[in-house]
């Protein structure tokens, strides 16, 4: 019983323990993230299929998915039992890495580049990096079929096989080739993040891609060593079973958030924008449904732009005619009042037209029909800021000084 307890002690105190302990399960961690990631990221990159870099990123995000499928030791069995090959897993897993490592070099360059530019050095470095790719895989196919390995192992091929021949060299050819690729992309990640007047979703995904490939490189760091060991007759096996698999599962994550987060946090942003200037309307709108007798008619697949849209058409078009008979004398003492109250210019305006507008309506209920003979005020500013006036109307303390203001300057002026 104490043999078992200091087993399990010994376990929850070892990070490379708790990996081994659950290793077979351990990939469809960062696999079922990944698989999220994209199934959040699918309906816009269907919605906006024609940009091209939504659909680099989804296939950035579908080949990563992959290589955690299929780098899974339950996967890896699988393909080995249908294809009848031993460790046929290996070139395949590798090619998947090769890919992704390659996609993602060409998704930072055409992102940093932008797509337009043909110059002779953005096509001279996106040649490379395909051309580096493809021959880099079929030389790891070259290479396996030339190898002798019939005894299939499923966690520590790398390591097993290192001083095989043709397999040592196809391990060695993925890592090193992985590895430059990494380096590649991580400068041009953290030169661009120096760069000045990037937006700020942008300069977070770059932080995540980062922190990303600065773990990718902490996994290739710790497999090489424990390859190069077996190669001088010691065993360090652990650091590529134990330590490499969890920096190979936060490199991924945090990958996909950089690649996911400026896309995502933008679009975020614009409908949180559009809500917000939705329910900004919102005193405006109630007012001039008081006037007009009806609303907006809802339309339940109407996306939060065409809602908006409608809004706003439907707030111009009761107020144009009515803010036409409003008194312009009135409104520029209003206008004045409001500076005198120290409001900045455009909030006197809003106020100032707020204040005539709910005039307006009180006059047009009344049956009064507002002021005829002077001068027609201009509109221009009220249709432009209406979301302006729109919250002026959600201050009725500050409308009611403003009123006061003018009583007081009109009783003033009868007085003297």
């Amino acid at each position: 019983m104490g043999s078992v307890t200091a087993a399990l002690g010994q376990l929850a105190w070892s990070p490379a323990g708790f990996v081994n302990e659950f290793y077979p399960s351990f990939w469809w961690i960062p696999a079922g993230v990944l698989i999220a990631a994209l199934a959040i990221k699918l309906p816009t990159i269907v919605r906006l299929w024609s940009d091209p870099l939504l659909r680099a990123v989804g296939g950035v995000l579908l080949v990563a998915c992959a290589v955690f499928v299929f780098v899974a030791p339950s996967t890896i069995a699988r393909v080995n039992r249908i294809t009848g090959v031993p460790n046929i897993s290996a070139p395949w897993v590798y090619s998947l890495l090769t890919a992704f490592c390659g996609s993602c070099l060409l998704l930072i360059i055409a992102w940093r580049n932008g797509l337009s530019d043909r110059s002779a050095a953005t096509v001279r470095a996106v040649r490379w990096v395909v051309a580096g790719s493809l021959g880099v895989i079929a030389a790891l196919w070259v290479l396996f079929a030339l190898a002798d390995a019939p005894v299939e192992r499923l966690r520590d091929l790398d390591t097993y096989y290192a001083n095989t021949p043709y397999m040592r060299e196809m391990i060695v050819l993925y890592l090193v080739a992985q590895a430059v690729a990494t380096v590649i992309t991580s400068a041009l990640i953290w030169n661009w993040m120096r760069t000045d007047g990037l937006d700020a979703w942008l300069r977070w995904g770059l932080k995540f891609l980062g922190v990303g490939y600065a773990a990718q490189l902490s996994f290739y760091a710790v497999k090489l060593p424990a390859v190069v060991a077996r190669w001088t007759g010691h065993r360090l096996d652990w650091l590529s079973t134990g330590v490499a698999p969890p920096l190979a599962c936060l490199s991924a994550i945090m990958i996909a958030v950089g690649f996911i987060l400026p896309h995502a946090g933008q679009y975020l942003h614009d409908r949180w924008r559009i809500r917000l200037a939705y329910r900004r309307l919102r005193p405006l709108y109630l007012l001039m449904r008081s006037v007009n007798g009806g609303g907006v008619s809802f339309v339940l697949r109407a996306t939060p732009e065409l809602r908006l849209i409608r809004r706003e058409t439907f707030v111009r078009d009761v107020l144009l005619p009515l803010a036409r008979h409003v008194d312009e004398g009135r409104r520029q003492r209003l206008y004045e009042v409001a500076v005198a109250l120290r409001h900045e210019p455009g909030r006197a305006m809003a106020l100032a037209w707020a204040v005539v507008v709910q005039d307006a309506v009180a006059g047009r209920a009344s049956g009064s029909g507002g002021v005829e003979g002077g001068p027609e005020p201009d509109t221009t500013d009220l249709l432009r800021e209406i979301g302006a006036v729109s919250d002026a109307l959600r201050r009725p303390e500050e409308l009611a000084a403003v009123r006061a203001g003018v009583g007081a300057f009109r009783g003033a002026s009868t007085g003297s």
